[in-house]
């Protein structure tokens, strides 16, 4: 552990357990610390009584210093036009959460390789919950809101559909303000791409989809090789050698074994610890 980037946030201060440190302000522990400690407090946690002070500092550490895994996959999205990315951190700081609570150290799957899927799943929901089809001015979003309850209130109350004058006048608004609602509520969704694309309904009516070029499945996995090059250059010879064996030459991991001399758990560590280090590499920083 690099003792001059660490303390400033392990301190002599007593450790709240007997087995874990004090730790200042877990943001602030470099991320190479991070996961080691990391170990260490998700092992503590399991045996702690939820509610207690011992489990929440447990927990709320090991939730400081994860928090740069969050950010990371924050920045994967902020080009997605919804919410700012305050927003979008504290989204994928519930998976983060999520992933804690639900950790197995018994399955010999590092933290961070676990975490991950957790984190960004929480911000992709949110994108597809939240996101409006165009961009719409919020005082039109908070209305569609606004128009939706009424609409709700109005048609218990009357028996039918609100016009536009009833709705107008339920929410002391112009007939022109409630129109300009109406019709930026259609924004929110987006219309389906297997919609005909004219009035012909009959089966050989072209869709919208079928008018639409495509992206060349092979320009990702391009992409992932280009930026994995230098990744690999980065693994000492054993560790090439092993991905080389493992996907290169598909070699099981017995077959890997009996080529190392170890056992076929060690092989499956080092391949999950080889594989979490170039995932982490891929990520955008």
């Amino acid at each position: 552990m690099h003792a001059r980037e660490t303390t400033a946030t392990i301190t002599d201060t007593p450790a709240v357990t007997d087995d874990l440190p004090w730790i200042e302000d877990g943001g602030k522990v470099p991320p190479r610390d991070a996961r080691e400690l990391s170990r260490l407090f998700l092992d503590r946690l399991g045996s702690l009584e939820e509610g207690t002070h011992e489990y929440q500092y447990a927990r709320n550490t090991l939730i400081e210093m994860n928090l740069s895994l969050v950010r990371i996959a924050a920045r994967r999205f902020r080009n997605r036009g919804s919410g700012d990315l305050e927003d979008v951190i504290q989204v994928g700081t519930i998976g983060l959460i999520k992933a804690i609570d639900r950790f197995d150290l018994s399955r010999e799957v590092e933290f961070t390789s676990f975490a991950i899927p957790y984190i960004v799943g929480e911000i992709k929901r949110f994108f597809r919950d939240t996101t409006w089809a165009v961009h719409v001015p919020r005082r039109l979003q908070e209305l569609r809101v606004s128009l939706a309850k009424s609409k709700d209130t109005l048609a218990a109350e009357l028996g039918h559909t609100p016009t536009v004058k009833e709705l107008a006048a339920h929410l002391d608004l112009t007939d022109d303000e409630i129109i300009e609602g109406l019709v930026a509520a259609n924004g929110y969704v987006a219309g389906s791409i297997d919609t005909a694309g004219s009035d012909d309904e009959s089966d050989s009516t072209p869709t919208y989809a079928d008018t639409m070029g495509d992206i060349d499945p092979a320009l990702e996995l391009f992409e992932d090789l280009h930026a994995l090059g230098p990744l690999l250059q980065q693994l000492d010879d054993r560790e090439r050698a092993i991905i080389e064996m493992r996907f290169g030459q598909e070699m099981t991991q017995a077959e890997i074994g009996r080529e190392l001399h170890v056992s076929q758990m060690h092989v499956s560590r080092l391949l999950s610890r080889i594989l979490s280090q170039l995932r982490i590499g891929l990520l955008p920083g």
